[in-house]
């Protein structure tokens, strides 16, 4: 089987893109132009809203949980009188989805009908079906007989949503926000809106818009191990299609020595990669575990991402939530999909073939072994030295591996509202100001003291609420449904499920 007709790639993270943090020092970040004050980079004109005017909505982020969001208000504006005035800010200079790991042949993990529409209302004009018809390709997709587009194909569908909304002035990109404080006041001293500071990153200038409501979507952070920070030769997965390219223009002719640290979907497809593009060269994988698991994708499992489990999941008790989430963590965290673990078992035992000795085979998956330390080889490579967890059982000690690249596929922490609202902490009801964190009703409004903030005034989270909502929390799966859940929450349609519970975000 051709490697493009298996490979596939995570959905896991919809917010807006990477966020980069600087934890990489490999030449590795996208080229793009950065807006200047005046367009967006793809020549679609600056929003002209002031930074007086008080909008409806201000959207920190606009990656697939944002663009619902702005799908699900295009879909119900005619019910909702007036029609809100909504903001989308956004880092990256254009739109993109997971640019990083956009890998040859890559495909879904969840079916298209999956959209940012279809779950929601499939009369929509935003489905993928009508995407599909609008490029002229319906009839040649479904010749395809498959519900799983390419991840190219589906960034592609993103991107031609988003183009609406930015021929409607609706979006600025190039700006990074700083911050949410509260903004005006009623005479009781009630806050009614927020100010929303953001930096240029072309100008450096600073930016400030104001309203009502403000939602928070930008996505996780990459983390990699901090005994692997700041290392010349190191980056992390959401990195890797940007860098290698630039690795193989820098390093051509030369026989080359990677690691991939990781034992989860990205991971794999990153050894699969590497696999192919460097017919030459050693490619190890490390992994914690004895081996390389498959996800769970069976049809009662999947039922667990539907957007009706979620009204059950918020309202367990919080340690039976707990418990439930971590066995259902295999459905996505630290599993491959099946095709892809055939495919690379397959490649391996062709290695066999030339060599009982796995020491001498060229590409390696290297079991029961974590990264102890790691350090820079003069200006060429990376020491790795590797322990297992529980050598007194199997007596494998340590041993070192020394290479030229490190890619880390070790996941994502999901808290940049922590900063961003710093300034809104003390708006926290006393009970919860004492834990430290944001406590999100079910409809994932943030919980704020009702004696201190009026109730037509809110901040609201998406994409970091897994300990309360679930695993679909981080996924596409729901996003439909979810935007237009919290469009209704916002604009007077009905809440969504019950504010009660305190549960911290």
């Amino acid at each position: 089987m051709a490697p493009s007709a298996i490979s596939t790639a995570t959905g896991a993270d919809e917010g807006s893109g990477q966020y980069a943090n600087g934890i990489s020092s490999l030449d590795g970040q996208l080229d793009g132009m950065h807006l200047n004050g005046c367009s967006n980079g793809n020549g679609h004109a600056r929003p002209q809203s002031s930074s007086d005017e008080i909008l409806d909505l201000v959207c920190i982020g606009f990656g697939p949980a944002s663009l619902a969001i702005a799908i699900a208000l295009h879909d119900t504006q005619d019910a909702i009188s007036p029609v809100p005035n909504a903001l989308f800010l956004e880092k990256q200079p254009q739109f993109a989805w997971h640019a990083g790991m956009q890998l040859p042949g890559a495909k879904m993990q969840i079916s298209f009908l999956k959209d940012l529409a279809t779950p929601r209302d499939p009369r929509s004009r935003f489905t993928f079906i009508n995407y599909l018809f609008e490029k002229r390709r319906l009839n040649q997709f479904i010749n395809l007989s498959t519900f799983l587009p390419t991840r190219v194909e589906y960034e592609d569908y993103l991107r031609w949503c988003a183009s609406h909304f930015e021929r409607e002035g609706k979006v600025t990109y190039g700006v990074e926000v700083e911050s949410v404080r509260p903004s005006s006041q009623t005479s009781e001293g009630k806050v009614t809106s927020w100010e929303v500071t953001a930096r240029d990153i072309a100008t450096g200038h600073s930016v400030t818009r104001r309203a009502r409501h403000v939602v928070i979507a930008v996505g996780g952070r990459p983390v990699v191990p901090q005994n692997m920070q700041g290392l010349k030769h190191v980056a992390h997965s959401s990195q890797f299609a940007s860098t290698i390219t630039q690795i193989q223009k820098r390093e051509e002719g030369r026989r080359l020595r990677f690691a991939v640290i990781g034992s989860g979907q990205s991971a794999a497809e990153i050894f699969n990669d590497l696999w192919e593009r460097f017919p030459d060269a050693q490619v190890k994988l490390v992994i914690k575990g004895a081996s390389l698991r498959p996800s769970d994708d069976s049809p009662f499992v999947n039922e667990i991402f539907d957007p009706d489990r979620v009204d059950g999941i918020y309202s367990q008790n919080p340690n039976e939530r707990a418990t439930a989430i971590a066995l259902d963590r295999g459905t996505n965290y630290g599993v491959v999909r099946l095709e892809l673990l055939e495919h690379l078992y397959q490649k391996q035992y062709m290695q066999r073939l030339e060599s009982s000795d796995e020491s001498r085979w060229r590409c390696r998956i290297i079991p029961n072994r974590t990264v102890l330390s790691a350090s820079q080889i003069s200006n060429s490579g990376v020491a790795l030295r590797l322990g297992d967890l529980d050598a007194t059982k199997r007596g494998n000690g340590e041993d070192e591996l020394e290479v030229d690249y490190v890619f880390t596929a070790t996941g994502y922490v999901r808290n940049a509202h922590e900063s961003m609202l710093a300034e809104v902490r003390t708006l926290l009801p006393e009970s919860l100001q004492k834990e430290g964190k944001f406590a999100v009703a079910r409809n994932y409004r943030v919980k704020l003291d009702e004696a201190k903030v009026d109730g037509r005034a809110g901040v609201w989270l998406q994409g970091c609420n897994e300990g309360t909502h679930g695993l679909s929390d981080t996924l596409l799966s729901i996003l439909a449904v979810r935007g237009g859940e919290l469009v209704r929450s916002i604009f007077g349609k009905g809440d969504v499920g019950s504010e009660g519970s305190s549960s911290p975000a």
